[in-house]
């Protein structure tokens, strides 16, 4: 069901509000004054306070999400819940958010007081906005010959929230939220900003994603190699970008290359998590179940330097895929699955993305792929 927004208080524009515990240069400034001051969506804590760094939890989010998209829509009284009364202040907007399929109810449960995750959130932003058919179709994500890739659940939710811009990529990277992490207040904010900016502004956001293809995501046949390489890369969608990052959570003691604070890839960091075989002290072979090939180069740029130049028409599954934005030189990489779909992780979404690169910008800054993969692999 595709909520519509209600209308907004009267009052100055979100962006000048004073608040006691959100300073005025706050990364989420601009989110927090528009649902909790020029809007009561999350208006939860009084006009001076939004207590940014509290944990959202799922009655608060049905709160919000209700006062936004559904401020005047009456409860059904069949649906009821083991643990939140008909007489509980949060009731009717729990009720509202399951009717709509926003929030779920567990096992006959709304488990009120459970944080949120960024999973959950993604999940009813893409109902709220008619997407939940196109996350459907993604998670069905398979091959042409009938194979079903494995994933964690709700990643078709969680993709088209980064196609929509609702997680937000921080510069600090030990404050980047992945997919399965509790969501503090400020994160839920900047997700319900961008919902309402996707259907205020950027509405062909939406257009964009079902032009492309998502509703029926599918890749040609593939090896068992590479069969492998995309379900181990789809554990990754919704993952931060984070510039020069290679590795898929916080770093072991001693690695070799460059400590991280948190899992996250850069673009050429993706592909050498998806493709590179265990070399110079770099070796993440054993948690993904499969070797790699080789790859010695780091940046994207070394990448093109090396090996035969391959057009696009004639790229295979595991053929790196390299992108020059305009600067000169190559700047961008992308692992290739097939039928125009590749991984990507770029600042511009935001983190790991199965993306479209037959068409549009990627096609246009497409150059030329580069084949790493050569019988025989392990």
């Amino acid at each position: 069901m595709l909520g519509q927004l209600a209308p907004a208080k009267a009052g100055p524009d979100h962006g000048g509000w004073s608040w006691a515990d959100v300073p005025g240069n706050y990364w989420a400034k601009r989110a927090v004054d528009l649902v909790a001051h020029k809007n009561s969506w999350m208006e939860d804590y009084g006009s001076t306070h939004f207590r940014p760094n509290t944990l959202e939890t799922r009655k608060y989010l049905a709160h919000a999400m209700v006062l936004a998209w559904a401020p005047n829509e009456l409860p059904d009284p069949l649906i009821t819940f083991k643990d939140l009364a008909p007489t509980d202040p949060f009731w009717r907007y729990a009720n509202v958010a399951v009717k709509n399929h926003w929030i779920p109810r567990i096992k006959g449960a709304f488990l009120p007081d459970q944080p949120v995750t960024m999973t959950d959130v993604h999940k009813a932003i893409v109902e709220m906005l008619g997407l939940q058919d196109v996350a459907v179709g993604i998670d069905h994500f398979h091959t042409t010959n009938g194979y079903v890739f494995k994933h964690y659940r709700a990643m078709g939710d969680v993709l088209i929230g980064m196609l929509l811009g609702l997680r937000f990529n921080h510069s600090n990277d030990s404050l980047d939220v992945h997919p399965r992490e509790a969501l503090p207040r400020s994160e839920v904010a900047w997700s319900i900003y961008q919902a309402y900016l996707v259907q205020t502004q950027y509405n062909w956001k939406i257009g964009s994603i079902r032009s492309d293809g998502y509703k029926n995501l599918h890749v040609g046949r593939v090896t068992p190699a590479i069969r492998k390489m995309i379900e181990f890369g789809l554990r990754y969608v919704g993952y931060p970008y984070i510039y020069a990052a290679e590795w898929g959570s916080r770093t072991p003691p001693g690695y070799c290359c460059g400590a991280q604070t948190t899992g996250g890839f850069d673009c050429s960091g993706l592909t050498w998590w998806l493709m590179k075989s265990p070399s110079g002290g770099w070796n993440n072979a054993k948690m993904r179940g499969y070797w790699g090939w080789p790859l010695p180069q780091r940046s994207s740029m070394d990448m093109a330097a090396a090996g035969r130049r391959i057009p696009f028409k004639q790229a295979h599954p595991g053929d790196l895929m390299l992108f020059n934005s305009g600067g000169g030189s190559i700047d961008h990489v992308d692992v290739y699955l097939g039928y125009g779909w590749a991984f990507d992780s770029s600042d511009g979404v935001g983190g790991v993305t199965v993306l479209h690169v037959g068409n549009g910008w990627y096609r246009d800054h497409f150059v030329f792929a580069h084949r790493i993969i050569r019988p025989p692999s392990k």
